[in-house]
């Protein structure tokens, strides 16, 4: 049982994720430049680290290994792309602030709403708190790009349907609950396997939709 975890806990990495060394080939940077970057604050942590104790016995004896795997949201891509381009690493901030807040602002347009003052009058200490979240890798690992339109997604949408859950049973439209949870489900990863029963996934979307009996 124990080795099944470890072989799908793996699979749904390698799936969803790249590795340091994917991410720093595909991105045509250094091990020493990524490291500035996070050194600076501009760029997300890993998202996942796993330790690899490898023991192999052959007739030339034990052989033993230790090693450690980064995996980084696959959206961190494009993030390496900006900071590349970006003449003022002080400005990129600025980048994410301005993303979330048109995400916020699309979202409200598209009928999604919250009244929690963190998407509303104080929606910019609310990102500067996001951004702290989005640099320690938090993000990269409960959303499916990492970015700020995906983080701002599953923030309204966990607010809107906190607030829906609040509500009597009978006073909840169940079209407009379908709507926000699968807006949820959208901006949502799917967790590694250990952590999906403990996940906000798992609580406002696959509990709510069996609860309401939803359609995806």
């Amino acid at each position: 049982m124990e080795q099944l975890i470890k072989v799908n806990l793996l699979k749904y990495l390698n799936e969803n994720y790249f590795t340091k060394h994917e991410l720093l080939e595909l991105a045509k940077i250094s091990e020493a430049e990524l490291l500035e970057y996070q050194h600076k604050k501009v760029m997300p942590k890993c998202s996942y680290r796993i330790s690899l104790n490898s023991v192999c016995d052959s007739f030339f004896g034990e052989f033993k290994e230790e090693s450690e795997i980064e995996y980084y949201a696959k959206g961190y891509l494009s993030w390496i792309g900006i900071l590349q381009s970006t003449q003022d690493i002080r400005s990129v901030f600025e980048v994410f602030s301005q993303r979330y807040t048109q995400a916020i602002t699309n979202l409200k347009e598209a009928g999604f709403r919250s009244s929690s003052d963190k998407v509303n009058s104080k929606l910019s200490l609310h990102i500067d708190e996001e951004w702290e979240h989005f640099l320690n890798g938090i993000y990269g690992l409960c959303t499916k790009s990492g970015l700020p339109e995906d983080i701002a997604a599953k923030e309204i949408a966990i607010l809107q349907i906190n607030e829906m859950l609040a509500l009597d049973e009978a006073e909840i439209d169940l079209i407009e609950l379908t709507k926000v949870v699968n807006l949820l489900d959208e901006a949502s990863s799917m967790f590694a396997p250990h952590e999906r029963k403990k996940s906000s996934r798992y609580r406002l979307v696959d509990e709510v939709r069996r609860k309401y009996k939803l359609t995806s």
